[in-house]
C-alpha cells in the first residue's frame, strides 16, 4: 500500500522497546524552520509512529522533549529534515542534529583558541562511530535506535564538557583583565514584596552587588484607582542604597494575566486615555527615583500577553509607549524589556504571530530607546516557563540573542521541590516532573546554578544575571524558587551563589 502524503507532515518512527511509558510532555513538541521561526504543529500519535502537521511544507526541524542517560528529559532537535513519504527513524534524527550542532560549536570556538583536551574528543569520536553505525542500520529499527541512544547520551556528554571548557576558559580570562577583579556584569536577586531583616541583608550582600526592587508593581502600588502607596518601595529603594547595590526597578507594566491593576480593564476600550494613564503611572515612578534607579525593566511577558486580552499589536505599541514616556522623563536611565519563554515554543499553539526576537526587533526599529533585553529562562515550570535545556543549548541561546547588539539580563528560576502549594495565586505556574538529571530537590537546585551560572556569566552580551526571588514565601509565580525556604534557611543554591560572588567580585 502507497503511503498518503499530507502537506506539511513529518513522520517519525520510534523503535516498539523505547516508546515512553509517559507521553505528557509530547503537547511541548513542535517544528520550527531554519531561522527559528516556530510553525502551529499538531502532533499525532498511532502506535510508534508521530506524526507532526503544519501549514507549510517547507524543511524544518523537529523539537522534542526525550529521556537521555544521565542527562534527565531536555529539549532535543532534529537537524533541518524535508519531508519524504517513509518516515524518519526518530532516535537516529535526533542524534543526527545533536551531533552536527555539537560539531558546529566545537569547531567555532576551537578557531577563536579554546583548548580542547583529549578526554573531549574521545566522546566527540565515540558519538559520530554509534551515529555511523546507526545510520547504516536503519533497515532495523531496534538496532538503529539503540545505537542512536548511545550516540545522543555521548553527544550530550560532549556538549556539557565542551561548553563548561568555554565558560571557565572565558571566565578566567576575563577575570585576568579586570584590574578592579570584578567581572563586568552585574550579579543581583529579585527581592520580592519585603525588605530584608538584619540577617537576611547579610545572606544578600554575601551573594550579590544587585537587586531587583519588585515592590515597583502598579498592581501592588495601586490597587485602588487613584489611590498610590510607595512606601514599602521607598523602604525597598532605601534598603539597597544603604547596603551599595545597584538597583534595577521593577517591571512597571507586567502583561501576564492578573499582572496590572484589576480597575485598569475598564479603559482598554478607550485606547486614548489608557495610553494616558499608563504614561502618567511610569513618568510618576522614573520622576519618584530619578537618581536613585538608574535601570529599570519597563515590561514584562509582553511577547505572550494575556492580560485583559489585548493583542500583539497593542501590547507592542503599549510597549515603546512605555519607554518613550521613561525616557523622556529621565534620558539617562537604562530601559529593559523582558521576555518570557525566549525560545518561542508557546507558538506552536498558534495563538501568536509575532516570534519574542521580531517582537523585540520591532520595538528596537522604533527607535523609542529600548537599552536591553531581559530573558526570562524559568526552567521547569509549566505553562508560563521553559522546558529543561542543556549547557550548549542555553549557550545557543544567547549567542542568537546578542545578534540584536543589546545588552542582556538572564532572570533564572529553578524549582527546589514539586510539591503542590495548597494556596494557589492568579498566574502561578505548577513544577513539572521528570526533567532535570535527578528529582526536584534544594540540593539539584545548587547542582544547575553550579552548571549554568558560569555560562551566563562567560557570555559577552550578558550584563546582568539575577534570580528570581529571595524567599520562596515570594515566588508566588514560580513555586519553590526561592533561595530561602519556607522556614527560613538558607537553601544550598544561596552558598552555590555566594561562592561565585566570592570569587568574581572580591572588593
Amino acid at each position: 500500500m502507497i503511503a498518503t502524503r499530507f502537506m506539511g507532515n513529518l513522520r517519525f518512527l520510534i523503535a516498539p522497546s523505547q516508546v515512553p511509558e509517559d507521553w505528557s510532555d509530547l503537547h511541548r513538541a513542535y517544528l520550527n524552520a531554519v531561522d527559528g521561526r516556530v510553525f502551529p504543529t499538531r502532533v499525532e500519535v498511532d502506535g510508534n509512529l508521530l506524526t507532526f502537521r503544519r501549514q507549510t511544507s517547507q524543511s524544518c526541524k523537529l523539537n522534542i522533549v526525550w529521556q537521555i542517560n544521565n542527562f534527565g528529559r531536555p529539549v532535543i532537535r532534529t537537524a533541518s529534515l524535508p519531508e519524504r513519504e517513509e518516515p524518519y527513524v526518530l532516535l537516529l534524527e535526533l542524534a543526527r542534529g545533536k551531533i552536527s550542532t555539537l560539531k558546529d560549536q566545537l569547531s567555532a570556538w576551537q578557531v577563536a583558541g579554546l583548548n580542547i583536551p583529549d578526554a573531549l574528543w574521545t566522546l566527540h569520536n565515540e558519538a559520530f562511530s554509534a551515529f555511523a553505525q546507526a545510520a547504516v542500520a536503519q533497515d532495523h529499527l531496534e538496532e538503529c535506535s539503540k545505537l542512536a541512544s548511545v550516540a545522543l547520551q555521548k553527544a550530550h556528554a560532549a556538549a556539557e564538557m565542551l561548553t563548561q571548557l568555554y565558560a571557565r576558559q572565558r571566565l578566567a580570562i576575563l577575570h585576568q583583565r579586570s584590574q578592579a577583579m570584578k567581572l563586568p556584569v552585574s550579579l543581583g536577586c529579585n527581592l520580592g514584596e519585603f525588605i530584608p531583616n538584619k540577617q537576611e541583608s547579610q545572606l544578600i550582600c554575601q551573594a550579590f552587588d544587585a537587586a531587583n526592587t519588585d515592590l515597583i508593581n502598579w498592581k501592588l502600588i495601586e490597587p485602588i484607582e487613584g489611590d498610590q502607596n510607595w512606601e514599602l518601595c521607598d523602604q525597598q529603594v532605601d534598603w539597597c542604597e544603604k547596603n551599595h547595590l545597584l538597583i534595577r526597578g521593577g517591571c512597571l507594566l507586567d502583561f501576564a494575566p492578573h499582572g496590572l491593576p484589576d480597575w485598569l480593564e475598564s479603559w482598554k476600550l478607550d485606547m486614548v486615555n489608557f495610553q494616558s494613564i499608563i504614561s502618567h503611572f511610569i513618568e510618576t515612578a522614573i520622576t519618584r527615583y530619578s537618581g536613585s534607579i538608574r535601570i529599570w525593566t519597563m515590561v514584562s511577558s509582553m511577547n505572550t500577553g494575556g492580560v485583559f486580552g489585548l493583542n500583539e499589536e497593542t501590547r507592542l505599541t503599549l510597549t515603546a509607549r512605555a519607554i518613550e514616556v521613561a525616557k523622556k522623563t529621565d534620558d539617562s536611565i537604562q530601559c529593559f524589556i523582558r521576555v518570557e519563554q525566549p525560545w518561542g515554543d508557546y507558538l506552536s499553539k498558534g495563538q501568536h504571530q509575532l516570534s519574542p526576537m521580531q517582537f523585540v526587533d520591532a520595538i528596537d526599529r522604533l527607535g523609542v530607546g529600548l537599552s536591553g533585553i531581559d530573558l526570562e529562562l524559568s526552567i521547569g515550570y509549566h505553562p508560563n516557563g521553559s522546558h529543561h535545556h542543556d549547557l550548549l543549548d542555553i549557550s545557543k541561546l544567547i549567542d542568537k540573542w546578542s545578534v540584536l547588539n543589546l545588552p542582556l539580563h538572564i532572570t533564572l528560576a529553578f524549582p527546589s521541590s514539586d510539591t503542590v502549594e495548597e494556596e494557589a495565586h492568579p498566574g502561578m505556574s505548577t513544577v513539572q516532573t521528570n526533567q532535570w538529571k535527578t528529582d526536584w530537590s534544594e540540593a539539584a537546585q545548587a547542582e544547575w546554578i553550579d552548571l549554568y551560572l558560569p555560562l551566563l556569566l562567560a557570555k559577552p552580551a550578558v550584563t546582568g544575571v539575577y534570580w528570581s526571588r529571595f524567599r520562596d514565601q515570594d515566588a508566588r509565580r514560580f513555586p519553590h524558587s526561592g533561595l530561602i525556604n519556607s522556614e527560613g534557611q538558607a537553601k544550598p543554591a544561596l552558598q552555590t551563589i555566594s561562592k561565585y560572588h566570592k570569587q568574581y567580585w572580591r572588593s
